[in-house]
């Protein structure tokens, strides 16, 4: 496995500068993010322009990096046509464009779509009751989620390209359960995108989740969970405070090592080894108590440990 980083975290730089920034963190790997406003990669207009193409690649392989994955977080089965087309559309692209880089794994969500047919914003079902919220999530799967994933992943699929789906709260795939689900109907062109940092604060393992997706993890997100114990007591760990007010959360992303120590960091790369894994770890700084410079080099140096480098 190598280190590597999502690229977003330099998206106010241009994108030489973010590639030097990457290379300076001595990571080997960038995921870039691929959506139509992207600074860093914007995948119809690279589509229609084999120079910048080139321009684009050979400023990454002049630093001596290589692309773990394209992504394109979004939700293309949105209640609302324009915010589900636009999704769509950057899906498309990016699938389209990866092909032409000869980049195997796109990173995106699952989607949310609303309740029902007349719904204006997307509606997450977390439990079975009131008794109508299984109805919900029943119509949800068969009549937006499964429809869309049958074809999209056959659009992947005739472009040789994985579709990474990462379980977040919010879209329908959240979780180890969901994730299957989604990737029984849609097929093998469609696994996971494993960030832990989503699955520490919902009460699940980390440890216990990579044997159960083995054969299925195509990208893995770098990112840590800690916990504040006052709050969690108080509150639980539905949170819908900002997180830019970390001191009254339950829970807060955190750079690797400052949720888990390093131990743990070492068993997650050994379970992903095991697993049949052996990419990029990309890591992905949204940590609201340390710079993005103090947390990218907290991340490198946690990672480097855990995999002996």
């Amino acid at each position: 496995m190598k280190i590597g980083l999502f690229l977003a975290l330099f998206s106010d730089l241009p994108l030489e500068e973010a590639l030097d920034a990457a290379a300076a963190a001595e990571c080997a790997a960038v995921e870039i993010a691929s959506r139509a406003e992207s600074r860093h990669c914007r995948p119809a207009e690279l589509l229609a322009d084999a120079a910048a193409r080139s321009r684009f690649t050979d400023a990454i392989a002049a630093r001596g990096l290589e692309i773990s994955a394209l992504s394109c977080h979004g939700n293309p089965i949105h209640p609302r046509s324009e915010i589900a087309e636009a999704a769509d559309r950057d899906f498309r692209d990016t699938v389209a464009l990866a092909a032409e880089l000869d980049v195997d794994t796109v990173v995106t969500f699952s989607g949310c779509p609303g309740e029902s047919e007349h719904s204006l914003h997307a509606s997450w079902i977390t439990c079975s009751w009131p008794t109508e919220f299984p109805e919900v999530l029943e119509w949800q799967w068969e009549e937006r989620v499964l429809p869309y994933w049958a074809e999209a992943s056959a659009f992947a699929r005739d472009h040789g390209v994985r579709v990474a789906i990462e379980p977040h709260p919010g879209f329908v795939v959240y979780n180890t359960a969901s994730m299957l689900r989604l990737r029984s109907a849609a097929g093998e062109v469609v696994g996971v995108n494993f960030d832990p940092s989503h699955l520490f604060w919902q009460g699940m393992d980390p440890l216990a989740c990579v044997p159960a997706l083995a054969g299925g993890i195509f990208h893995v997100h770098a990112k840590d969970t800690a916990f504040d114990e006052g709050n969690l007591a108080r509150n639980g760990v539905l949170e819908p405070l900002p997180s830019d007010r970390p001191a009254e959360r339950s829970w807060s992303f955190r750079s690797v090592g400052e949720g888990h120590p390093m131990p743990f960091w070492r068993d997650f790369a050994h379970a992903l080894q095991a697993a049949g894994y052996d990419g990029a770890l990309s890591i992905e700084h949204e940590d609201p108590l340390l710079s993005r410079d103090d947390g990218l080099g907290v991340a490198v140096a946690t990672l480097r440990e855990a995999l002996g480098a």
